[in-house]
């Protein structure tokens, strides 16, 4: 069997806690700041949803990178 490279295995759980920080901050700072509306405009709130939406995503992808094994 082959050795996997040292750096590949680095590389993988970096950006995996790079991913998880990134979708952290992403729900965070989306569900305690929402956006100031001046008057008359629609409410936002699905729009919001998205963005923590994309953000557990994220989380979960880097999850994923901090527990896989690289081959």
């Amino acid at each position: 069997m082959s050795e996997t490279p040292v750096g590949l295995g680095i590389a993988e759980k970096f950006f995996g806690l790079i991913a998880i920080i990134i979708g952290a901050l992403t729900v965070y700072y989306t569900y305690l700041s929402p956006p100031d509306l001046p008057l008359g405009v629609q409410s936002v709130g699905w729009f919001i949803s998205i963005f923590i939406t994309a953000g557990f995503v994220l989380i979960a992808v880097g999850i994923l990178l901090m527990i896989a094994k690289a081959e």
